[in-house]
């Protein structure tokens, strides 16, 4: 790449080293280069802009006065890193960020030094970076810095608070930075919120003590196991003087701040002064998400992650289509639940932070009081559903496949033991796209299929998915889980007058001779297109299944299949190892049927960022590779 003559700093900045070597005086120039820039590059390759553009000055701040990469910087949520991966190295391939075998969107250890932890999910940085500051003290390298950067609602995660209450009992150096900008992608609620919001810190206050501590220690008049009681004493003055208790203090973490998470030559003064404290601290930064650029500071949820836009104008690039274009699941999911909400009073909705992804605003703009966004907190959002089931109501608790790992045991433990009716929806099921391996749902069959008392269903298009929710909401006999891929579907008609589906009850899609295909969810459509390619150069008939529901099995249907054909290929968008191929090798296996089965889906490997079509493509799991291992055997 040629210098480019619009940026004076910016392109010469290849590294760390070569940011040092800006005057701190010229460092609000670097800041406005690079927030110009990932506006350009965002504008023409999609990707999360608002976060990024809120971190800015903090990103150079940091960069400028740690020693990175020996210095640990950990971020979390991972998507406000743009101008940490193009100030280490990353710049000329930016244009690759999300795209098939370009860079990730996300820090990524095996692509860079600089990326210290893997941080797709959120509310992971202050568990991660305290292990790694006692590393370093373990290892007795004592002037390496690590710092957690926690932005974009992350505080409102469980996780983040056991981080920090571990911190306040075990010897470390850590610095946390607190990013605050009220946001998540939708604006964040809830008690730690407000508490951010109305929090003052007097950075004179914090000064004076920390010299008073020093002198004190100094002539021998106190020991370092006594500087907690010396703070908790400030703590307890502080509060009586001010009316204002402060969260990390009583947990004997350092607090300096609030300061302007804007203000470039502040943010180097402040890090440069406080990184040599010994113990835990918290560094208060307030930003704004989309800074910088009016329309992503006007809607801020909006332009999280905008795709394609117009720079000059702001205005967001839709595709121009004539015909009519086929729903996306998530709003074929909010629509029908609006749809049942008005006709059940007891219906409640939860999330976690995803309102707005999950279309779950169309129930919320009419019918606020039913619905419950939980903030960034999985584990709770689950068993919160879990109490409002054992009491009476119904509870539709949608989060995303990936992140329904992280509350994986209140599943179990608070759900499905207790047998309580909550329906979860499962969206972005399947492989994602460009978030990559973090954000991919590939492991929700093989994880909630041995659970028991689970009913697990897949839809393979928008009646199904309305068919399913309406199912789950008439047989409140337990668990019920549907999932479904993100983006468009596959009907442009498809509000149906919902039907009661029978539980465990596959359907027959094709009839067919010697070979038959078993699918689950969306995957019955690329397999009727291979199919259907496949028959018209062999003639030969292929059967077609959907076997609509993993748990329970249609046994009725599977015997069929056993009996009347040779070969059996199952395919699904999930890991091959437990998921639905595995189950229909195990009803073989138990009812000692020996037909020959080929099972397609994601091998034993974690699937990289692209986009669906080049992923599903690579895996061969759209129609040409099914079709090619459907040739193998006709």
């Amino acid at each position: 790449m040629t210098k480019d003559k619009q940026y004076k700093y910016l392109t010469d900045i290849n590294s760390p080293v070569d940011l040092k070597a800006v005057p701190k005086e010229k460092l609000k120039t670097v800041c406005d280069e690079l927030r110009h820039f990932i506006i350009d590059e965002v504008s023409k390759n999609p990707g999360h802009l608002g976060s990024n553009l809120g971190a800015v000055e903090l990103t150079v701040a940091l960069h400028y006065v740690f020693n990175t990469p020996y210095d640990r910087i950990v971020w979390d949520v991972g998507h406000q890193a743009y101008g940490h991966k193009i100030l280490t190295g990353r710049r000329e391939r930016f244009h690759t960020n999300r795209q098939f075998k370009g860079i990730s969107g996300f820090p990524n250890p095996s692509e860079s030094e600089y990326d210290t932890f893997g941080v797709g999910h959120a509310s992971t940085a202050i568990s991660a970076a305290l292990g790694m500051s006692v590393a370093a003290l373990k290892k007795n390298e004592t002037n390496r810095q690590v710092v957690a950067i926690v932005g974009d609602g992350a505080m409102t995660g469980g996780l983040a608070f056991e981080g920090l209450n571990n911190t306040s009992m075990v010897d470390n150096n850590m610095l946390i930075i607190l990013n605050d900008n009220q946001m998540a992608i939708d604006p964040i609620h809830g008690g730690i919120t407000q508490y951010l919001i109305d929090i003052t810190t007097s950075q004179t206050y914090n000064r004076v003590r920390y010299k008073i501590y020093k002198t004190l220690k100094k002539f021998g008049l106190i020991s370092e196991r006594g500087k907690n009681r010396i703070i908790s004493f400030n703590n307890t003055v502080k509060a009586a003087l001010t009316k204002q208790h402060n969260i990390f203090e009583g947990l004997n973490i350092r607090y300096f701040g609030p300061v302007d998470g804007h203000d470039v030559e502040t943010l180097v003064r402040v890090l440069s002064d406080i990184k040599h404290f010994k113990g835990p601290k918290v560094l208060h930064c307030i930003t704004q998400k989309g800074k910088g650029y009016e329309p992503a500071e006007k809607s801020v949820t909006e332009w999280h992650a905008p795709g394609k836009f117009n720079v000059e104008t702001g205005i967001r690039n839709k595709p121009v289509n004539d015909k009519p274009s086929a729903p996306l699941f998530q709003d074929v999911f909010g629509e029908t639940l609006l749809e049942l909400a008005k006709q059940n009073d007891k219906i409640l909705a939860v999330t976690p932070a995803m309102p707005t992804g999950c279309s779950m605003t169309v129930l919320q703009r009419e019918l606020p009081e039913r619905v419950f966004d939980v903030g960034i907190a999985e584990a709770h959002a689950v068993t919160f559903s879990a109490g409002l089931a054992k009491d009476g109501m119904i509870p539709f608790c949608n989060i995303y496949s990936s992140f329904m790992q992280r509350a994986y045991d209140n599943v179990i433990h608070d759900v499905a033991l207790q047998n309580l009716p909550v329906i979860f929806c499962l969206d972005r099921a399947g492989v994602v796209g460009s978030d990559g391996a973090t954000h991919h749902g590939v492991f929700d069959l093989a994880y909630m299929r041995c659970i028991p008392n689970m009913t697990i269903a897949a839809p393979r298009n928008e009646h199904e998915l309305r068919n399913l929710m309406f199912t789950a909401l008439t047989n409140q006999n337990g668990p019920f889980v549907i999932r479904y891929p993100r983006g468009k579907g596959y009907l442009v008609d498809w509000k149906n007058e919902m039907q009661n589906l029978p539980i465990g009850k596959g359907e027959k899609l094709k009839a067919g001779k010697d070979i038959a295909v078993l699918t689950i969810g969306t995957m019955a459509n690329s397999a009727l297109e291979a199919i259907e390619h496949v028959e018209s150069e062999s003639k030969k008939p292929i059967a077609l299944y959907d076997i609509r529901f993993l748990k329970p099995l249609d046994n009725e249907l599977l015997h069929e299949v056993a009996k009347n054909f040779k070969q059996i290929v199952t395919v699904e968008d999930g890991v091959i190892n437990g998921g639905f191929g595995s189950a229909v090798l195990e009803f073989l296996a138990d009812n000692n049927y020996t037909t020959k089965v080929k099972r397609l889906g994601i091998s034993d490997s974690f699937v990289e960022h692209g986009t669906p079509e080049e992923l599903y493509q690579m895996l061969g799991l759209d129609a040409e590779g099914i079709a090619l291992e459907l040739n193998k055997l006709v």
